[in-house]
């Protein structure tokens, strides 16, 4: 089914029977026209035009059933739940990545006291480049990341922290080798995988060839391949893990519209869902376990639209194009960061006040879980203070705020419905373009999507550069000294970092050579053979002490290097 025919006609402009409104209108329009004078043309980032006011002519009520219903019914415009953020409030999961596994143990565990309900990992830079701690240098390791090679480095990692009780995140690129060893720990505890909850924070290969260059390990074929196997393996084995993350963040960071974001991580799940069918798995099988993971600029009213819009079309292509007939194939469920490209190092404390905005505007969208940045992570590996704040102002817009009190509360707003509707056009013409180029994979392969968020990336940038758009500190209200001390960058203790190392060495030395051999060779076979699973020998690999990097040198190997195309 094409993409035209899962559009939904939005009403068209009605006669209006309200007494006195257009002699009213006619007189503020001359009034606005006397007062306003320069009245200069406004624009969202998507390049939407933004009228000074919106009334009943945009966005009538009698629209309210074809575009909005009811919280967990069709169109699913106002939440995926009946109860949304009144029910049960977003999860607040903190991506933590820094140091040591040790290191990482010791934050984690004092931000789970402080009120996160879930966790993340993220890998030092050395472990997404897909090497070893011992073959990088020894002065990056740990700068922004946490050094995890084994599953005894995820065993240190996770001391102390119920695997069967808490949602964990791996921010891993295939071939998930931190999901292999999170599950190597769940084994050696005695946790049966049917308890393991959380997601593949980064097993959308797509966005890492368009956008994020250093995550992609594998070949646009050999990623495919392991993906499929991915969400194969956790469908049998851990049937409540997320194994598939859309992630529209790296292209709205690299540059996108929130419009194109959206267009491009819906046709990705398009994508990654046909791929899966066409292997024989049913929709209703896979598409529960489908999540996505976006940014929230500080462009507020458009987050909000962007995601409302982005919900219902997602649940007419579950049912109408990819066949699922179970609601919960239909929910657009997300997580939200607030994004850090729109933070800046001069007059950081400013970032607070950002982040505020950007995760007000997640909360009114309806996501379901939630990554506040810190205020000094335009600088550096954000401190624990700086975690700890991060962490309040999320309770703070939950339980002082109360932004918790009403589902959708911006619902009706003659502005942010003729604003939903306006995005979802736009997103469904950047979906018609990726379709007309043969689907997701052909238009990454071909340039089209680089070309696209190039292109949006250089408008931007010339907005700030020519003062059209305002950034505070950066091209206007500017000090030459803000009175605040610029955050050191974080550096994990060289001793410690160093004995990591050395011990490293020493397992690899002590394990049994005998099993790791058979563990790489049962590998290449399954990767040379379709019939196998790739990722259930990453899995065993893991467990027989492979490292991290000599499973990716192996399938490396095998199914080729990663080498993104560059568009000129």
């Amino acid at each position: 089914m094409t993409l035209a025919k899962l559009k939904s006609p939005h009403g068209e402009e009605k006669q209006l029977t309200l007494p006195g409104f257009e002699a009213a209108e006619a007189d503020w329009r001359k009034d606005y026209a006397a007062q306003i004078g320069q009245n200069r043309k406004i624009t969202n980032r998507s390049g939407i035009e933004i009228a000074p006011i919106y009334t009943p002519k945009d966005w009538s009520s009698d629209q309210h059933m074809a575009d909005l219903g009811f919280p967990g019914q069709s169109p699913y415009t106002r939440g995926i739940y009946p109860t949304m953020h009144r029910g049960r409030t977003w999860t607040q999961r903190q991506l933590i990545g820094l140091g040591t596994p040790a290191d990482y143990n010791e934050r984690v565990r004092k931000i789970l006291d402080l009120g996160a309900s879930a966790i993340s990992l993220l890998p030092c830079n050395s472990g997404f480049r897909g090497i070893d701690c011992d073959e990088a240098p020894l002065s990056l390791l740990g700068t922004c990341g946490t050094v995890v090679n084994t599953v005894d480095h995820m065993d240190q990692a996770l001391d102390h922290v119920p695997l069967g009780e808490i949602s964990t995140a791996m921010n891993d690129p295939s071939p998930f080798t931190l999901f292999a060893f999170l599950l190597g720990v769940a084994k050696r505890r005695g946790v049966p995988w049917t308890k393991i909850t959380g997601t593949s924070n980064q097993s959308d290969y797509i966005s890492h060839y368009v956008a994020n260059h250093m995550f992609y390990r594998l070949s646009q074929p050999g990623s495919r391949r392991i993906l499929v196997d991915h969400v194969a393996f956790c469908r049998e084995h851990v049937p409540n893990w997320n194994p598939v993350s859309v992630v529209g963040q790296h292209m709205q960071q690299a540059g996108a519209t929130p419009a194109e974001t959206m267009g491009f991580a819906l046709s990705t799940a398009i994508q990654y869902a046909e791929d899966c069918m066409a292997k024989g798995m049913e929709p209703d099988a896979i598409l529960p376990r489908f999540t996505f993971f976006f940014d929230i600029s500080i462009s507020f009213f458009e987050e909000i639209a962007k995601f409302r819009a982005g919900r219902r079309i997602w649940a007419r292509i579950a049912k109408d194009r990819l066949g699922a007939k179970d609601p919960r194939s239909w929910r657009f469920k997300f997580h939200g960061q607030t994004s850090g490209v729109d933070l800046t190092a001069q007059q950081p404390l400013n970032n607070i006040a950002r982040v505020a905005v950007q995760a007000t505007a997640g909360i009114f969208s309806g996501l379901q879980s939630m990554h506040t940045d810190a205020y000094d992570e335009a600088i550096t590996c954000p401190t624990e203070e700086t975690a700890r704040i991060a962490v309040a102002t999320q309770n703070i817009l939950r339980e002082e705020a109360h932004l918790c009190d009403v589902i959708d509360p911006l619902g009706g707003s003659y502005y942010i419905e003729t604003l939903t509707n306006q995005m979802e056009e736009d997103i469904l013409k950047v979906m018609d373009q990726i379709e007309t180029a043969g689907g997701m994979y052909a238009a990454v392969g071909s340039g089209l999507v680089q070309t696209m968020i190039g292109q949006s990336a250089l408008a931007a940038q010339e907005k700030i550069e020519t003062g059209v758009e305002k950034v505070v500190g950066v091209n206007c209200y500017r000090e030459d000294d803000d009175g605040v001390s610029q955050p050191l960058p974080y550096r994990p203790d060289a001793d410690a970092m160093q004995a990591h190392v050395e011990a490293f060495k020493t397992f690899k030395k002590e394990r049994s050579q005998q099993d790791v051999e058979k563990a790489i060779d049962d590998l290449r076979r399954a990767s040379n053979n379709e019939d196998l699973n790739v990722f259930e020998k990453v899995v065993d690999a893991a467990s027989a002490g492979v490292t991290h990097g000599e499973i990716i040198g192996t399938l490396r190997e095998e199914l080729g290097f990663g080498h993104p195309l560059v568009v000129a």
